[in-house]
């Protein structure tokens, strides 16, 4: 008797005699029935081959795979910006008929301008092009973009909520009833410019008594007293003015974030544009700077998860028995996600995390997933982490990061993990919901590559001397 043995997890499988039995190497068309029995070819999809054998490809079903959260993890030069710009651009490609731009809608959160190249028909929104509303700030990211919260100061609170509020109801265009309604998280404009006058007044007031001088110089005068904020409040109107007047802040605070609307926020972030729209909306955070980071991607994140909590509400009063209730689901994809979602509580982290474990803990009942990549998986948030259902490990070197990959995986796959340390570039452990087996496998190579490439350091050093324009570089730093 022969029982043909398919073993993943070794490079070398061993041949075993028991019981009269004969275990065999299985046959390539074995394993190939394995990998593509297990999924339908309406739901097959493929972005890679099995590492020991590029003749056999490892797909997954592509409604597991995106329909739930998806982790990518490697080292510094094991091919993650490849594996998600091979993935993506497989996804884009993918049709059920003949038409020019199929349904699939994606955001890339790019910190250091990697997939332009890769994306070169991508709705690209860097810090000259993006324009983000600052009015639509939660209170809490509009204290912690605008306030010392460190200091705690409650004068400064407190005028800056009443001034906030009070403009909110003088710009409302709506019903006079409900002005009053609106409070200080309201999802409506007020005008920045106008808060600072405000809390300008607030620090320089002088209030009459409503009494007279009787005698001396200033007989006949009215009386007066100084507010009860004169003074006090001239440390914050300093850093509202340097937020407000900061050039750098402009894609968030300057005069367009005031003029775009709700429906052209939407539009440019889910790649609506009138004049271009595309599968891939690439936002460019490599030039916002780092005090805002947290607060730019939180508003993101939150504007796209709230448009798939509102369109599913939306289409479900419409006809409670439609059972795909959102069919324009999303992918937000977070480049070096550890840099957003930290295992960390710092205030500054705080509003992009709150955010994003929000979509991970719900996104899903609302069509909106996420693909996290990072070379520090040991320092992304676990509650956020955890909410992962596929994984793609790629080589990684810290003992740290391959502990916290290891518990996040079943022990069933044993020694497996212990060759993380020694994959090769664009080889991973792919594993989770999507695959048939967890299996080792080598990534596609992509279409166009992201501009994420080693830089030649011994070749270029050989060149001759390149001179430098220094004039040049300083126009573009001075930009920001």
């Amino acid at each position: 008797m022969v029982l043909r043995l398919f073993v993943v997890r070794t490079v070398k499988v061993r041949l075993f005699f028991y019981f009269g039995l004969t275990v065999e190497i299985a046959k390539e068309s074995e394993i190939k029935s394995i990998y593509e029995g297990s999924i339908s070819n309406l739901e097959k999809f493929v972005f890679s081959t099995l590492s020991t054998n590029k003749n056999i490809d490892v797909p997954v079903n592509g409604n597991k795979f995106f329909n739930k959260h998806i982790a990518i993890v490697g080292s510094t030069g094991s091919g993650k910006s490849h594996t998600v710009s091979t993935i993506l651009q497989k996804v884009i490609n993918e049709k059920n008929g003949d038409f020019n731009l199929n349904n699939s809608h994606i955001v890339i959160f790019d910190i250091h301008s990697e997939y332009s190249a890769a994306f070169p028909n991508a709705n690209l929104l860097d810090i000259n092009s993006l324009i983000l509303p600052y009015w639509l700030l939660k209170g809490d990211e509009l204290l912690e973009l605008f306030l010392d919260t460190e200091a705690n100061d409650h004068n400064q609170k407190y005028i800056f909520k009443q001034a906030v509020v009070k403009n909110r109801r003088e710009n409302y265009t709506g019903n006079e009833e409900d002005k009053y309604r609106i409070h200080f998280d309201s999802p409506y404009f007020f005008d920045i410019n106008q808060v600072l006058e405000f809390i300008n007044d607030k620090n320089t007031e002088i209030i009459e008594t409503g009494e007279v001088y009787k005698t001396g110089d200033k007989k006949g005068q009215k009386k007066t007293v100084q507010g009860s904020l004169y003074g006090k409040l001239t440390n914050f109107i300093s850093r509202l003015e340097n937020k407000i007047y900061d050039a750098r802040l402009n894609f968030l605070l300057g005069e367009k974030s005031k003029q775009i609307s709700f429906e052209e926020t939407i539009e440019q972030l889910l790649g609506y544009s009138k004049n271009k729209e595309s599968n891939v909306t690439i936002i460019d955070l490599s030039g916002v700077p780092f005090e805002v980071l947290s607060i730019t991607v939180s508003l993101i994140s939150r504007i796209l998860f709230e448009y798939g909590y509102y369109y599913k509400r939306m289409r479900n009063l419409k006809n409670p028995k439609e059972k795909i209730n959102n069919d324009i689901p999303i992918l937000l994809v977070y480049e070096e996600a550890h840099k957003y979602v930290p295992k960390s509580e710092l205030s500054k982290y705080r509003s992009s995390k709150e955010a994003i474990e929000r979509i991970a803990k719900e996104g899903r009942k609302y069509g909106v997933t996420l693909l996290l990549s990072s070379q520090r998986p040991s320092e992304i948030s676990e509650t956020i982490f955890s909410q992962c259902n596929n994984f793609i490990a790629m080589r990684l070197t810290n003992p740290n990061d391959q502990n916290y990959v290891k518990k996040l995986l079943p022990d069933t796959l044993g020694n497996i993990i212990d060759r993380l340390p020694s994959f090769k570039a664009g080889e991973a452990l792919l594993i989770g919901d999507s695959v048939a087996i967890p299996s080792i496998v080598q990534i596609d190579k992509c279409t166009t590559p992201p501009s994420s490439n080693d830089i030649p350091y011994f070749d270029l050093w050989k060149e001759e001397w390149k001179h430098l324009n220094i004039e040049e570089i300083r126009k573009e730093w001075y930009k920001q």
